[in-house]
């Protein structure tokens, strides 16, 4: 079970998410980063665009 935890990202820092070790993991993080970076700026048109009279 501890394998899970750890594989998981049971051992995270303090301060936020756990820091990937190969390079894969950095691979993959960086590309939630961008989808989520995508999608907050889609979410902010949106809103934008709902938001104007017409």
């Amino acid at each position: 079970m501890a394998e899970k935890d750890a594989a998981a990202g049971g051992a995270e820092a303090p301060g936020g998410a756990a820091k990937p070790r190969d390079p894969r993991a950095e691979r993959l993080a960086a590309q939630l980063r961008a989808n989520l970076k995508r999608r907050k700026e889609q979410a902010k048109a949106r809103s934008a665009s709902e938001d104007e009279p017409g």
